[in-house]
C-alpha cells in the first residue's frame, strides 16, 4: 500500500508568526517528515525556511531570526509614506524593501524549487479573489505577493497577475493540500490573541487582527469540510495570548512557550490526533478584574 503524501500547511498571522517557529522546533526534534509544505504570508516566509533546512539546526537558525526581528524590520511606517498614501497618490503605505531583504537574508536562493522539500507559496488574486499557488519561479516576489496585505504593502505582479496576501482568498490552504494530493495534512496555525483587553491601535495592526480572525474561522470551517478527504491534524496554538499580529517585542516568549507545549502535546500522542480542536481557534476571554496567568488552561466563556 502506498503511504499517504504528508503536507506541512502553515497559516498566516504577523508577528504570531513566531508562535510556528516553537512549533517548528519540536517537531523538528521528532522523525516528522513533510513530503511538501505549503504556506501563507508569514507562514510561508516560515514554511519556506523549513522546506530549505527541515533539520532542527536549521529551525534553530529561524529562531534566531525572528528574535532578531523588530516592527520597523517588517512595516516601516512612516509620516511621509502615510502622507502619499492618504493624497492618493499611490495604494499602499509601505513600501516592502525591508520585508524583502528580511527574505533575502534569510533564505539565500533565488527560485522556490531550490528547497529541499517541495515548496508552495499562496497568495490572492487581487481581480478574482481566487487563491493563487506559487510553485515555482522567483522565491522573493512569492513571499512578498503572499505577505502584500490589502492597502499596507503594495501589490506584486507574477504572471501577468496582481497578487496580494493570501489571507484574502485562504489564509490556512487546506484545499490546496488536499488537490495537491496529501493524505496527511498537518496545521501549524498562528492562533488569534483571545486574551487582549482592547482592539489594536493603528489601521495596520487592526488589519492584522481582524486578517488573524478571519483565517482562523476558515481554518476552524476547512478542518471540519476536509476531514473526509484527509487525515488532518491542527497543532494547538498558545492560548491565553494577549500579543497582538503587530507586535514584535514578545517573540522569543512566544518561540519558547509553543515549543515547550507542542513538545508535551507531541509526547502526549498530538499527533495521532485528527479533526478540530476541542477549543474553537477564535474565541475571546473576558477581561478579569485580576491578572490571570497566561501559562493557564484556556477555558472559553460561557
Amino acid at each position: 500500500m502506498t503511504q499517504a503524501r504528508t503536507a506541512l500547511v502553515l497559516s498566516g498571522g504577523g508577528s504570531l508568526g513566531a508562535v510556528q517557529v516553537g512549533m517548528l522546533q519540536a517537531l523538528a526534534e521528532t522523525d516528522f517528515a513533510a513530503d511538501m509544505v505549503i504556506g501563507a504570508s508569514v507562514g510561508a516566509l516560515n514554511g519556506a525556511f523549513y522546506a530549505l533546512h527541515p533539520a532542527p539546526d536549521g529551525v534553530a537558525r529561524l529562531a534566531a531570526l525572528w528574535r532578531g526581528l523588530r516592527r520597523s524590520d517588517v512595516f516601516p511606517l512612516s509620516v511621509p509614506n502615510a502622507l502619499e498614501a492618504l493624497l492618493g497618490r499611490r495604494d499602499y503605505l509601505t513600501k516592502a524593501d525591508s520585508l524583502r531583504r528580511v527574505v533575502q537574508h534569510a533564505l539565500g536562493i533565488r527560485r522556490i524549487e531550490d528547497t529541499r522539500i517541495a515548496l508552495h507559496i499562496a497568495a490572492t488574486d487581487v481581480m478574482s479573489g481566487d487563491e493563487v499557488l506559487l510553485s515555482s519561479g522567483d522565491i522573493d516576489d512569492a513571499l512578498l505577493a503572499s505577505a502584500a496585505i490589502p492597502l499596507v504593502f503594495p501589490q506584486v505582479t507574477i504572471g501577468g497577475r496582481s497578487l496580494i496576501d493570501a489571507g484574502v482568498s485562504s489564509n490556512t490552504p487546506i484545499a490546496s493540500a488536499v488537490q495537491l494530493g496529501a493524505g496527511r495534512i498537518v496545521v501549524l496555525p498562528t492562533g488569534t490573541p483571545c486574551a487582549l483587553r482592547e482592539p489594536p491601535k493603528g489601521m495596520t495592526a487592526l488589519a492584522l487582527h481582524v486578517l488573524a480572525l478571519l483565517s482562523m474561522r476558515q481554518l476552524d470551517r476547512d478542518v471540519a469540510e476536509y476531514s473526509s478527504a484527509a487525515t488532518i491534524t491542527v497543532v494547538p496554538p498558545l492560548c491565553p495570548l494577549r500579543v497582538a499580529a503587530f507586535d514584535f517585542s514578545h517573540t522569543a516568549e512566544l518561540i519558547e512557550r509553543a515549543a515547550t507545549q507542542t513538545r508535551a502535546w507531541l509526547a502526549d500522542g498530538g499527533l495521532g490526533r485528527t479533526g478540530p480542536l476541542q477549543v474553537p481557534l477564535v474565541h475571546f476571554h473576558p477581561p478579569r478584574p485580576q491578572a490571570q496567568d497566561e501559562e493557564g488552561a484556556c477555558e472559553l466563556p460561557h
